[in-house]
């Protein structure tokens, strides 16, 4: 859309702040309403926007997010003051930590009333500075666009993430006159300077073990295109965070030594422990920290939008900043043929070739009630092919399957790294099914996790969303357990009591399935996928192998 600068007269700041909205191309608003954004909530009936009420906020920040993560542009979520503000906190932390754009719009009490002790009075500008990209209260209602069109381009630009607006009730209800400021498409930035790329390309000549760490950014579809390019052409060994799944396609695949994250003990860990050269792009520190896997005898090269984050652990020796798809293809036209890889990096890529042939090839025969985590993921495996978008909420499952469910089609994995957020995967999954209609969408967590977000399964249920959301149940938070008895040598605080999931689930009207038995669970999982609408499927899980997480393990040992 072209640039918009005639005044006009509103009836009210709401009737503006929606015109703004439709100008930014929002198709869905996730929130709660509540007196004093009541307005916005009024003005939106008559806009093409669709209004969706969520169960909590925190769900329609998570659901705000996904739609920024899969389509670039910023999901938007709004909320009534006080307490449903202060209930986003989460959302807007996770966005950021995980590079996902969004927009809250959050209600005030009128500007009168700010420095009084009155109902919902809140700092909600403070509270959300630390969480976010952007933070600003309306003050004057001549400013409203001019506020909204910079928290769009705050929560879009760069590494994503979230923006938070402040709307006084007064703001919203009073008349005012001004433009529509918003701008659907960012500026396009160019690839980094040609003389550091140059530089970075004969580090790399020189290398005797070089290795690629691709990381969040690298999943944006552009950038994601572009490295298929290069690593095509390079044929450089490959690792990811668990953020750039599916950036690897399979023309690649026996160069690509898996996912790292969280325990230091992975093919790509290996890999990563022993280059002399490391690339890393679109990668941030908070999806797995550098002291875990950079061995500090190492030269680093650091491609993204964004400099560096130094810490004791990372400091690169060449950044090329800039547009990371421009920069990729630049670098690959300078490496003039294929690298060779090194006697050691074969050994780590063929023992991890070897692994994925035997998870492939026998865990779906591994016998035991209740599931094994890799029978669970190789089962999982057969029913996420290419159409299919899978939303991984918090939990040891998480691990299992960030490590050993591949993929190869960016971002159709959506994982929580950054703050590990529990609860997230239903609503990434009711947001998913919005703008991917006709495709089934899958979603996995723990019963914990589940819990966190299960009230949205009726938002589920009324939006006929088509997704499957899969509970891996143990009746505690394995996750932390199995960390407390490596440390403790006992749990504390982790154990919870059963819930029959598929009376609940019939419960909202969505479809619930129960596996009681390991003959059931490939016939449970395609009946359940077979549903038009939502539908939950409860698994009893084994995690007594957990522990082996944290080992330098050989999965061929466990099957």
């Amino acid at each position: 859309m072209g640039k918009q600068t005639e005044q006009r007269n509103w009836r009210c700041g709401a009737e503006l702040v929606v015109k703004h909205l439709e100008a930014q191309g929002v198709k869905y608003v996730f929130g709660i309403p509540g007196a004093k954004i009541d307005r916005v909530f009024d003005e939106l009936e008559n806009s093409t926007i669709q209004t969706i009420p969520v169960r909590h906020e925190a769900n329609g920040a998570f659901m705000a997010a996904a739609i920024g993560r899969l389509t670039g542009k910023a999901g938007v979520t709004l909320v009534t003051s006080g307490p449903g503000c202060s209930n986003l906190v989460t959302g807007l932390a996770t966005a950021t930590a995980e590079g996902d754009a969004l927009v809250a719009l959050g209600g005030a009490v009128k500007r009168a009333d700010k420095l009084k002790l009155t109902h919902q009075s809140l700092d909600t500008v403070s509270l959300f500075h630390p969480v976010s990209k952007f933070s600003a209260e309306i003050t004057a209602c001549s400013a409203i666009s001019e506020v909204l069109a910079n928290a769009f381009r705050a929560a879009e630009s760069g590494r994503p993430g979230a923006a938070f607006v402040s709307l006084p009730q007064d703001i919203v209800n009073e008349p005012v006159t001004g433009p529509v400021l918003a701008c659907s498409h960012l500026p396009l930035l160019n690839g980094a300077p040609q003389h550091d790329i140059a530089a970075a390309a004969r580090c790399l000549r020189q290398a005797k073990n070089p290795v690629v760490l691709l990381g969040l950014m690298a999943s944006q579809q552009e950038n994601a295109q572009a490295l298929r390019r290069f690593l095509h052409h390079s044929q450089l060994p490959v690792t990811s965070t668990y953020q750039a799944a599916g950036v690897i396609d399979q023309a690649h695949f026996e160069r690509f030594a898996g996912r790292v994250g969280l325990f230091n003990n992975q093919a790509g860990d290996q890999l990563l422990q022993q280059a002399d050269v490391i690339v890393t792009v679109g990668y941030s520190p908070i999806e797995y920290d550098p002291a875990l896997w950079n061995s500090g005898n190492t030269t680093l090269i650091h491609i993204d939008v964004l400099r560096a984050e130094i810490d004791n652990a990372y400091r690169p020796d060449i950044e090329l900043i800039g547009n990371i798809a421009m920069t990729v293809d630049a670098l690959s036209t300078c490496i003039h043929e294929p690298f060779s890889l090194s006697f050691s990096a074969q050994t780590v890529l063929a023992d991890r070739q070897r692994q994925r042939r035997d998870l492939s090839a026998r865990a779906i025969n591994m016998k035991g009630f209740a599931i094994h985590p890799l029978r669970l993921v190789r089962a999982m495996q057969d029913i996420v092919n290419e159409d299919v978008t899978l939303c991984v909420d918090m939990g040891s499952f998480h691990i299992w399957l960030a490590r050993y469910l591949y993929s190869f089609r960016a971002r159709q994995i959506l994982m929580t790294n950054g703050q590990q957020t529990m609860g997230v995967a239903l609503p990434w999954a009711i947001a998913a099914s919005l703008i991917q209609p006709g495709k089934k969408v899958v979603s996995v967590s723990g019963d914990g996790g589940f819990m966190q977000s299960s009230m949205e399964l009726e938002t589920a249920v009324r939006l006929k969303s088509n997704l499957l959301h899969i509970i891996w149940v143990d009746n505690g938070y394995n996750m932390v357990e199995i960390q407390q008895q490596k440390k403790y040598h006992r749990p504390a605080g982790v154990r919870f009591g059963p819930i029959d999931f598929k009376a609940y689930a019939d419960a909202f009207g969505a479809q619930g399935f129960a596996v009681g038995s390991a003959d059931e669970l490939v016939s449970k999982l395609r009946q359940a996928m077979d549903v038009e609408g939502p539908a939950v499927i409860a698994i009893p899980v084994d995690y007594s192998d957990n522990h082996w997480l944290m080992e330098n393990l050989n999965i061929s040992v466990l099957i």
